[in-house]
């Protein structure tokens, strides 16, 4: 631990950034054992207590300190860990704030480890075709929606992004390693190979614009979801074999905008299908 009086010496940017790295080492630490190291919490208070006399914060910034010291402060008060640990989380974003630093989700600290496939409830015949999602924060983002909501599988077309890639991973946070998911080898939906269609068994159904509305779809038991790019939406090849078999589902906005980001759009349809199981 730097001294304080070090850390008090440092130009603003540089001790913000050191203050905020002090905090995100306490809460990794806290969040694996429970615990502070010996003097830790009265270290803590000390910085937050430092940080207090910097008159750039905010009214709400200040707060956010003063609160973080009192409760390192009364460590030995028997305070509840969820609370510890909110005022070491606030007072590291806080700190990140000020430096100009972007948090992603990926940033976060995740407190539940590797995931357990043997936790993993999916719904038989519950399954999604991604036909050339371009973005990988996207695709993560999708894999963790399907997992969360039961998919048992999850299809991608040629040219969709790698669930692999080191972005879709960290969106995915560990469900590409445990939600069931294969790569096809062509289109299955192109007209000009009439042996493409047998890769997938439907019945399908797609998320699409002019079907629908959510609130009255009657989702199947068993099905594909098709979900298409993020420009162009679903192919016409895909939305015909939709519309031969169970039809398009429509999320009604009330916006200007008029359209939603496709993983989003996405995780509203697999509530509304999980919900219906």
């Amino acid at each position: 631990m730097i001294p304080l009086h070090k850390l008090a010496q440092l130009p603003r940017s540089q001790r913000l950034r050191k203050s905020a790295k002090i905090f995100e080492e306490a809460e990794r630490r806290f969040v694996l054992s429970g615990q502070f190291l010996n003097g830790e919490a009265e270290y803590l208070a000390k910085v937050a207590g430092m940080l207090v006399n910097d008159e750039s914060f905010s009214q709400a910034a200040l707060d956010v300190l003063r609160n973080a010291q009192a409760n390192f402060d009364a460590i030995g008060a028997g305070k509840n860990l969820t609370e510890l640990r909110r005022s070491l989380n606030s007072v590291f974003h806080l700190l990140i704030a000020q430096t100009g630093r972007n948090q992603a989700d990926w940033d976060f600290i995740e407190t539940s480890g590797a995931l357990d496939p043997a936790m993993r409830r999916s719904f038989k015949g519950m399954q999604v075709y991604l036909e050339d999602i371009r973005s990988p924060f996207n695709v993560g983002s999708m894999f963790r929606t399907a997992e969360s909501f039961g998919a048992e599988k999850i299809w991608l077309s040629p040219l969709c992004a790698d669930p692999r890639h080191k972005r879709s991973e960290r969106t995915a946070r560990g469900c590409v390693d445990i939600l069931p998911w294969e790569r096809l080898p062509r289109d299955p939906f192109a007209s000009a190979n009439e042996k493409a269609l047998p890769l997938l068994s439907g019945p399908f159904f797609a998320l699409e614009t002019g079907g629908i509305p959510l609130e009255d779809f009657s989702f199947p038991s068993s099905g594909i979801l098709l979900v298409g790019s993020e420009e162009l939406g679903v192919s016409p090849q895909a939305l015909a074999a939709a519309d031969a078999s169970l039809g398009r589902v429509t999320i009604p906005t009330f916006g200007a905008k008029g359209s939603l980001n496709v993983s989003v759009a996405f995780g509203i349809v697999m509530q509304a299908w999980a919900g219906k199981r």
